[in-house]
């Protein structure tokens, strides 16, 4: 019997974990890198526990410290959760030989499935060993790991080895291995995946199938169950795939079967020997709880001759820290609030006042609905994501709700190049234009007391906004009768809540304000002083960092009087485990180069100046 676990991991999965365990009685342990020292996942477990490194990013891929830890803290098992050490055979008997109950599968299936090269083998799957013009385009892909990390679609040959090199060097900083292998990449294709529960007992359960087609760089962004639109025979054939994935390496416990589904058939991607981060709508769906059943089988219970029967339908969006109309850059800073409607689950490793940092994921949060309709889960999921209160960094919020409400999404026509087609009218800013008005009258609020005796109106006040990359200007009175402003009626305005008539139509905005950061509703604006700082201008051509993270390449032979082209990479920035490119914004002469490998930067760091050619 599992008394105390210790769950290898951090953030939402570690979180979410730790739940499943309070629910059971059962004691847990968490570990942190000195980054995460005070992140939620160290703080709601019952015991915390160190891991020392110098470097963040990597603390959790020491697999040496954390069984120290486990039994250190007098735990009886170890969770891996996703990511980092979940599919590493090595930690799994490291756990095992230290006297531990692992709550995964055996080393020897994740070792069988671990690398995408023999795992495609075992199923007589052949990558492919040599590329041509006619392969195009091809899929390079990290042969251990996931999650998007060391994947790179090449279109054109002489592309090859530069994608090859990138996706190597991404691999080996996410997953410790380097190795990468080459596939052809299926255009218009969807991800369609099976959910797998296997026991001790030779039982397999194929829990349904999920769409997980909408992503951004090859990693998922809304996920839903069952997958739509596929035929009887089609959905037969995965989940048969799947259970005959599981058998031939022995599984035991929670994994996940991949496949890329392109008309009416399915090509066989990967088998991830772990829990994924998409799990919870296949526990709406079935009513169950993944990761309860995961400890019961690692006990040595038996799952019933049947799963669970599915009912209804359940989406989900992961929300990032992240802004996809700039390459998606991940952004970091102060969670001031983060809310979401009750009818909605919500699994986050984040609360109120949590700092998002640069070392780890820009996931802030998994938004799951349940319904008994498809239609209705994506509108109560659309719903609720756009009522969310959500204060702090940029987010992909927006995105989420526009990409929900999609027709080609809502109609389940959708595949892996939904965004390559829609992100520019999906990313499109439309923000309130009364935000800055409201915010204008909310922190005047309470500033003149003598206003409303005046026989004459006051002079116009104004304050300034900078609203989705542009600037505007609020203006408005002390009149007779408390605040007022042209074309609209002030119902009422105070420091959190103002009401305007427009047009005969009342809007309320509900007002928050953290430093010169405003939130009007969902629309966030920034306070501009009254008289800008000319020394923070930037010259024409410049090129500043759009994310904190590391120099880790510059293009070579780039020094100031290179000649470059407009769209050329110049330099990559690595970020939460993954490169960015930096591209020259125009044509013309680099004049300027400041960035070296290895820099640390802050977002706005001056990294280099083109002049544009005449």
């Amino acid at each position: 019997m599992i008394t105390s676990v210790l769950v290898a991991n951090r953030g939402e999965i570690a979180c979410r974990v730790v739940r499943t365990c309070r629910e059971a009685g059962i004691r847990t342990v968490a570990v942190h890198s000195d980054a995460d020292a005070h992140a939620l996942h160290a703080r709601v477990a019952d015991t915390a526990v160190r891991l020392p490194g110098s470097a963040p990013a990597d603390t959790y891929l020491r697999g040496d410290l954390i069984v120290k830890a486990a039994l250190a803290a007098g735990a009886d098992a170890v969770h891996p959760g996703y990511g980092f050490l979940s599919e590493n055979a090595g930690f799994a008997r490291d756990v095992r030989d230290a006297g531990l109950v692992w709550i995964g599968p055996p080393p020897e299936a994740i070792e069988a499935m671990a690398s995408k090269t023999r795992a495609k083998e075992l199923l007589g799957i052949e990558p492919l060993r040599e590329v041509t013009e006619a392969d195009l385009p091809v899929l390079v892909k990290a042969a251990a790991g996931g999650g998007g990390r060391g994947m790179r679609v090449v279109r054109h040959l002489a592309d090859l080895d530069a994608e090859l090199a990138a996706a190597r060097a991404e691999a080996a900083s996410a997953f410790g291995d380097g190795e990468v292998f080459v596939e052809p990449y299926v255009e218009g294709g969807r991800h369609v995946e099976v959910q797998v529960l296997a026991d001790t007992h030779g039982t397999v359960w194929a829990l349904g199938t999920r769409d997980c087609s909408l992503q951004r760089r090859h990693q998922k962004v809304i996920e839903e169950a069952p997958a739509p639109g596929l035929s009887a025979a089609l959905d037969a054939e995965v989940r048969a795939l799947a259970v005959r994935a599981a058998r031939a390496v022995g599984y035991v416990g929670a994994g996940t079967v991949e496949f890329l589904v392109a008309g009416e058939r399915a090509h066989f991607l990967e088998m991830n020997t772990r829990l994924q981060v998409e799990h919870p709508v296949t526990e709406a769906v079935f009513g169950i709880d993944l990761v309860a059943e995961q400890i019961r089988i690692a006990e040595g219970h038996a799952l019933a001759e049947d799963p669970p029967r599915a009912r209804g339908h359940a989406v989900e969006a992961r929300l990032y820290a992240e802004d996809p109309a700039s390459n998606w850059a991940p952004q970091t800073g102060r969670l001031h609030r983060l809310a979401v409607p009750d009818a909605v689950r919500l699994d986050t490793g984040y609360a109120d006042g949590d700092d998002i940092g640069v070392h780890y994921d820009p996931m802030l949060a998994k938004v799951v609905a349940h319904a008994p309709t498809r239609a209705e889960a994506i509108r109560k999921l659309a719903a609720a994501l756009d009522r969310a209160v959500i204060h702090g960094p940029v987010t992909n919020r927006d995105l989420l709700v526009r990409s929900l409400r999609h027709p080609e999404f809502t109609a389940a026509r959708m595949d892996t190049g939904f965004y390559d087609r829609h992100l520019p009218a999906l990313t499109e800013p439309a923000p309130d234009p009364h935000a800055p008005l409201a915010a204008a009258l909310a922190d005047a609020h309470g500033r003149s007391r003598f206003g409303g005796w005046r026989n004459v109106p006051s002079q116009p006040q104004t304050k300034r906004y900078l609203m989705a990359g542009e600037e505007h200007e609020a203006r408005y009175r002390h009149g007779s009768r408390g605040l007022e402003a042209d074309g609209v009626r002030v119902v009422h305005a105070d420091a959190r809540l103002v009401i305007l008539d427009v047009d005969g139509v009342r809007r309320t905005y509900e007002v928050a304000r953290h430093g010169d950061q405003v939130y009007v509703n969902t629309t966030a604006l920034t306070a501009l002083p009254r008289f800008p700082d000319p020394t923070t201008q930037h010259a024409p051509g410049s090129l500043l960092a759009p994310m904190p993270g590391t120099v880790v390449r510059v293009a070579d032979g780039l020094t100031a009087g290179t000649p470059v082209k407009a769209g050329e990479p110049l330099l990559w920035l690595e970020a939460m485990k993954m490169q960015h490119k930096i591209t020259a914004p125009v044509t013309g002469t680099l004049t300027e180069l400041h960035a070296v490998p290895g820099q640390q930067v802050d977002p706005g760091t001056l990294l280099a100046v083109v002049k544009e050619t005449p």
